[in-house]
């Protein structure tokens, strides 16, 4: 077969499915060195020929035979320009790959070359002694990259493009270039939505939609390993921020339940909740689970008074529900006996000697008033982030296609580093568009739910 697809660094197949969706056939060659994306890559593209080898190392002519090659995607490691290191050393090896793309695309001449990576890869350029950009020389082996390629007889173009505007349900941004020598225009996708709806397009989708609201997590409270000290402050100015100063929260069901999303990441300063409403996409999603899902169950509040005053105990976090006073509205922050801090404040500084802890809260939302009976905390499951990426329902993450389970650890990995599929596949349409041979065939799921096992 002519007209040859490569995914060059095929990772898990973020890039692949996308491709697959825009023109109903699969990749036929996935490289990358990682067994473990490999693994991931075959059970979803079986009929690709999987290459784990070295992306420097390996022969593409070898396995190309002289054929014609319509397009390859290539998505280098970009841990080493992200601006995610902060002032970490980088690593040389993995900020020169991008020259392993000239490479193959000197040996096999690719009519289209699609290229994905995080948008500081505009500034690559040498390293001090250190390993730290030299900022006098940023963008200097960038623009000598172009230059290769351009030199390969191919037009260049470059954008930074966020994914949610395209009906994804992540805000992930994302720097693409496109290369092409076919004679043919580079095309760039039209944006389908936008922030709010704005200029008559489609609004942003809301994670929301994509949470497995059967499964709410557990309580924070009487856990046998009490939750650290970092998460509390995260759940309690989330409290304040997603829910109660939160003209419009997210609500779980008639009113009973509110939900956000946590995320373990350091905060920038005191009393930030760092995290997010649940009618935004999800932020970027990288390659440890960050991401908890809280929801707090309220009820119409008819009671009045004033609550526990501070010079009364005050229960940790730790202490079972049934515990608290259930009356006034605090989140407690003393050292060894103090006073509380309302809820509509932001949450204080915490200290190594500091106690915190719940009373049940009265708190106001939308103008009426309601008790805080209990708080769940779960982490998102790596299957709703990869429909959070954009990946389709159907795509296989858990297993292999031997069926040996894959560790959720490594299903979240995959999710972190893929490229998003509704990205590839937009660009594809529109640069590709000729290739489409029919549509994507979602992949065979076993059914055990009923007493004969069904595929679906």
């Amino acid at each position: 077969m002519d007209n040859l697809i490569v995914d060059a660094f095929a990772g898990g197949g973020g890039a692949s499915v996308g491709i697959e969706m825009a023109l109903g056939r699969s990749v036929d060659i996935a490289i990358n060195h990682d067994p473990e994306a490999i693994r991931m890559h075959t059970v979803n593209h079986p009929g690709a020929i999987h290459l784990t080898e070295d992306i420097f190392e390996v022969d593409m002519k070898k396995y190309i035979k002289g054929r014609h090659v319509a397009l390859m995607w290539a998505s280098p490691d970009c841990t080493s320009h992200s601006k995610a290191k902060g002032s970490q050393p980088r690593k040389k090896g993995l900020r020169i790959l991008p020259w392993a793309v000239y490479k193959h695309a000197k040996a096999i001449l690719p009519d289209v070359i699609i290229m994905e990576n995080v948008e500081e890869i505009q500034k690559w350029g040498p390293l001090d002694e250190g390993g730290h950009p030299i900022k006098s020389r940023e963008g200097e082996d960038y623009n000598k990259f172009i230059n290769a390629m351009k030199g390969l007889g191919y037009q260049f173009d470059s954008r930074e493009l966020v994914a949610a505007d395209y009906g994804a349900p992540t805000t992930r941004k994302r720097w693409y270039a496109i290369f092409r020598k076919d004679g043919r225009p580079i095309m760039w996708p039209v944006p389908t939505h936008s922030k709010g709806a704005a200029g008559g397009l489609l609004p942003w989708e809301e994670c929301g939609k994509y949470v497995d609201w059967s499964d709410l997590g557990k309580s924070i409270f009487g856990r046998k390993k009490p939750l650290a000290e970092a998460t509390m402050k995260r759940i309690a100015n989330g409290m304040v921020k997603y829910v109660v100063n939160n003209p419009d929260p997210y609500i779980v069901k008639n009113d009973e339940a509110y939900a956000f999303l946590i995320q373990y990441h350091g905060e920038q300063k005191e009393g930030d909740a760092r995290g997010q409403s649940l009618r935004e996409p999800v932020k970027t999603i990288d390659t440890s689970n960050r991401y908890g899902l809280v929801v707090a169950f309220v009820t119409k509040y008819y009671k009045t008074g004033i609550g526990q005053g501070c010079e009364e105990p005050i229960h940790t976090i730790t202490t079972s529900p049934g515990h608290f006073g259930l009356i006034s509205a605090f989140f407690i922050k003393y050292y060894g006996t103090g006073c509380g801090q309302q809820a509509a404040d932001p949450l204080g500084t915490i200290t190594t000697k500091d106690r915190f802890g719940l009373v049940s809260a009265v708190i106001d939302i939308k103008g009426e008033k309601y008790e805080l009976k209990d708080i769940f905390l779960r982490m998102l499951k790596p299957e709703e982030l990869k429909i959070m990426q954009g990946f389709p329902p159907d795509y296989i993450i858990d297993r292999d296609i031997n069926y040996k389970p894959y560790p959720i650890k490594e299903q979240v990995a995959r999710i972190g580093n893929s490229v998003v599929p509704i990205m590839a596949q937009k660009l594809v349409e529109a640069n590709c568009g000729y290739l489409k041979v029919g549509s994507r065939q979602p992949a065979l799921r076993i059914d055990t739910s009923g007493p004969q096992i069904k595929f679906v």
